[in-house]
């Protein structure tokens, strides 16, 4: 006992003759590490000098650069709500130039403030804030040295789990067998979760262009479309369908409900974002999980759908509803009533990986949408640049390089820009 008293004794003092020495050994070591490490600016003297962009996608796809009077920059991206947006971008510059891009939040409440009167509610204003939002992280995390996830207060998880859409809503009317086909060629791929699109404009069943009210003859070939696929690839695999908010509420409640025994993993948007009285009437009738998100805007957006029970999953767009910082406080939002988040992502794989860093970075992610062009049209390899593989076995490995982890390819992108708007000028 006494011997080992002495011990400790011994061993303490020592410890407190260390900690009160001149600098020495360990802590000469533990300075020079921290002199060593490359920085680019402390962050009193980091400030933004510059924002460019370039569109492509007929102007649906919106790419922020922004600059800094050190040799970094961050990139973002924002989709669907920016066509025509470029002064905008130039008009937000304005705003944020000879700040410090550290102070993120900052910024993004100086933008958004100022637009009360301008739009800033939701729409293009809020879609052009959310490319500046994300180039702000970006370039962040490059200058500290740190992934973006990390600046997001940490992660729960090292993969993004992600659903294939299918995109089989193109321009003919595909039959039940190619819904099995797409099915199973997504699972072979490794994907556990895929996507179908319902609402084919091109259904010679339709009443009218203009008639929101499914005949029986459409909800009949709705049903033995995804019936087709879930025979395909078994219970075991999750699908979701999408009705792209082109229906009224009473065919909404008849598609919850008929496709009950097919076990999806839920129905999107089965009507237009505005009403979330009659989401909640939809999402009351039926088993079948409602899933809604894309085209609302903010935290602001989703606090209705959360406070009434009007949904089961929540999908903000994070290159759309915000940014990254907001589709934070969005997920959180949702985590105070148990509500899952789902991203949407119709983006580039600049938008992609940023999405991820915001997935990684709550706890109740549930799964991220991922598009079959990112396999099949080689714009979406040569517009960004990037390490190792985009997917491997439905999963996205988050990237542990200083911020985003991808970046805009200008070259690439240059030969897809939109015709008569200033390319990165």
């Amino acid at each position: 006992m006494n011997h080992n008293r002495r011990n400790f004794l011994a061993k303490t003092a020592a410890a407190a003759a260390l900690a009160t020495a001149p600098l020495s050994g360990f802590g000469r070591v533990l300075e020079q590490s921290i002199a060593q490490t490359p920085k680019h600016s402390i962050p009193s003297d980091l400030k933004i000098t510059d924002i460019k962009c370039g569109y492509i996608r007929g102007g649906h796809s919106l790419f922020v650069k922004i600059y800094s009077n050190q040799d970094i920059w961050g990139c973002g991206e924002g989709v669907d709500a920016t066509p025509g947006t470029y002064h905008l971008v130039k008009m937000f510059g304005q705003r944020i130039k000879g700040k410090s891009p550290l102070n993120v939040h900052r910024l993004f409440e100086d933008i958004r403030r100022s637009g009360f009167f301008e739009g800033a509610q939701s729409g293009m204003y809020v879609a052009v804030l959310t490319a500046v939002e994300t180039a702000l992280w970006d370039l962040a995390g490059k200058a500290l040295g740190l992934p973006v996830y990390q600046l997001l207060g940490g992660k729960f998880r090292d993969k993004i789990r992600v659903y294939m859409d299918t995109a089989l809503y193109q321009s003919r009317l595909p039959q039940p067998a190619e819904f099995a086909e797409a099915a199973k060629k997504a699972v072979d791929m490794g994907f556990t979760a895929v996507k179908f699109d319902v609402d084919q404009a091109n259904d010679p069943n339709k009443y009218d262009w203009y008639n929101w009210t499914a005949s029986p003859a459409e909800l009949q070939r709705m049903y033995d479309q995804i019936s087709a696929a879930r025979q395909a690839v078994g219970p075991n695999i999750d699908v979701c369908v999408d009705m792209h908010g082109r229906y009224d509420a009473v065919t909404g409640e008849k598609v919850a409900k008929m496709m009950e025994p097919l076990n999806l993993m839920w129905l999107e948007e089965p009507i237009p974002a505005e009403n979330p009285d009659a989401y909640k009437k939809i999402t009351e009738s039926t088993t079948t999980p409602i899933c809604a998100g894309e085209n609302h805007y903010l935290a602001h957006g989703f606090r209705p759908l959360l406070e009434m029970g009007a949904v089961d999953i929540i999908m903000p767009d994070l290159q759309k509803a915000g940014g990254l910082g907001e589709g934070q406080r969005i997920a959180n939002l949702a985590n105070l009533y148990y509500v899952p988040f789902a991203p949407h992502m119709v983006a580039s794989y600049l938008g992609a990986m940023a999405s991820c860093h915001v997935c990684a970075s709550v706890p109740n992610f549930m799964i991220l949408e991922w598009q079959t062009y990112f396999h099949s049209d080689p714009m979406f390899k040569e517009i960004v640049t990037f390490d190792g593989e985009m997917v491997e076995n439905g999963f996205i490995t988050l990237r542990e390089k200083p911020g985003i982890g991808v970046e805009i390819n200008e070259e690439g992108m240059r030969k897809y820009a939109t015709p008569g708007v200033p390319f990165f000028e």
